[in-house]
């Protein structure tokens, strides 16, 4: 990757909508394989990559268990906002909100207690008893509870005056899960949820500056929810390339968990093919966790069930790994029909190219 690519501009992706922001419901728009050209060129696609990039550059180097400080809310502009709303008055001049009134660290401790219920409702909705050893059809009592609840969970995250966009936010949460049809899950609902945050971010519920919650302490949360519904339902991997892909369903732990471990004193790629070094570090980096579940879901030689991963093992820096996935996932993920397709374009992450200033 060039030097260039690694700290991303601080664009529109942390800043909140203006008052008179129109959200739509997402929809899909690359429907053939020359429509991937639009997505491309698109502002969805510069704020998304910009987004997992400035998030990867906000991890780099620490620990799951690091301390770290979120943004506190900005109180002053806040109440000045509801004062205005409570006498009827236009705010077209108030200072946009960076926070929406809802920063973390309460926004984040709700995103958490968002996927606390997804979690809890796993245990409430047993796998039933089928000939089928995959694809458990229990999934789709879940997921149907999920596609009923998707408004009012979002809801509980997004600070009233900005209600009218929870149902386009919700459509990135409901498709982050998998597929209820196929009940699978792959790198493209890995992608919405990454969309989901990144939504939050430009309506000002989350703010850039705390990168490193939302990725420790929500999409890590994310994870174990997403783990927990792939053992539970036994979900098929979504357009899996088997032994030649990277991972059966994730693909962006391993990019910022391989920044998480730049310039660690002692560990190396070399190591995380090493059984004792996975299982004393894997609680505090992203990227051992990720080998740990894959040596628990698989059987027999690392190098066969994971040939790729076994491949990056022999890279001399996590530098260099790290700058190798992100090409990675832009080739095998980002610019593949079969996952953009998929993806849904709405008013904050627009299918129209990038406009410049």
């Amino acid at each position: 990757m060039a030097e260039g690519e690694r700290q991303p501009p601080p664009d529109s992706s942390e800043e909140a909508p203006p008052a008179t922001q129109n959200f739509i419901i997402p929809k899909k728009e690359i429907h053939t394989v020359p429509d991937m050209g639009k997505w491309k060129r698109s502002q969805a696609y510069a704020d998304y990559i910009g987004f997992i990039l400035t998030l990867n550059e906000g991890v780099k180097g620490k620990k799951l268990t690091f301390e770290y400080r979120v943004s506190e809310m900005w109180n002053e502009v806040h109440e000045e906002k509801e004062q205005a709303a409570k006498q009827n008055v236009s705010c077209d001049e108030c200072i946009p909100l960076p926070c929406a009134g809802h920063c973390a660290p309460e926004a984040i401790e709700k995103l958490v207690a968002l996927l606390n219920t997804l979690d809890r409702w796993i245990d409430e909705t047993p796998p039933v008893d089928q000939p089928s050893r995959f694809g458990n059809k229990a999934y789709r009592i879940w997921y149907a509870k999920l596609d009923e609840e998707a408004e009012n969970l979002v809801a509980t995250v997004v600070p009233t005056h900005l209600a009218a966009a929870v149902p386009e936010v919700a459509v990135y949460l409901k498709e982050s899960v998998g597929n209820s049809t196929r009940i699978d899950y792959g790198t493209g609902h890995e992608a919405a949820f990454a969309a989901f945050l990144c939504c939050l971010c430009k309506i000002g519920v989350l703010r850039v500056d705390d990168q490193i919650a939302i990725v420790f302490k929500v999409f890590n949360r994310y994870l174990e929810v997403m783990r927990k519904l792939q053992k539970t339902y036994r979900m098929e991997p979504a357009g899996s390339q088997g032994v030649w892909g990277l991972d059966d369903f994730q693909f962006l732990p391993f990019i910022w968990g391989s920044s998480q471990l730049i310039d660690h004193p002692y560990l190396e790629p070399r190591h995380f093919v090493d059984e004792k070094a996975v299982n004393e570090n894997h609680k505090d980096y992203m990227f051992l966790e990720c080998i740990l579940f894959i040596t628990e879901m698989k059987t027999g030689p690392f190098a066969e069930h994971s040939n790729q991963l076994w491949n990056i093992s022999a890279v001399p820096s996590w530098s260099k790994v790290n700058q190798g996935l992100i090409r990675m996932y832009k080739a095998e993920c980002l610019e593949k029909f079969p996952v953009i397709q998929h993806f849904k374009f709405g008013s904050l992450l627009p299918i129209h190219p990038v406009t410049s200033g």
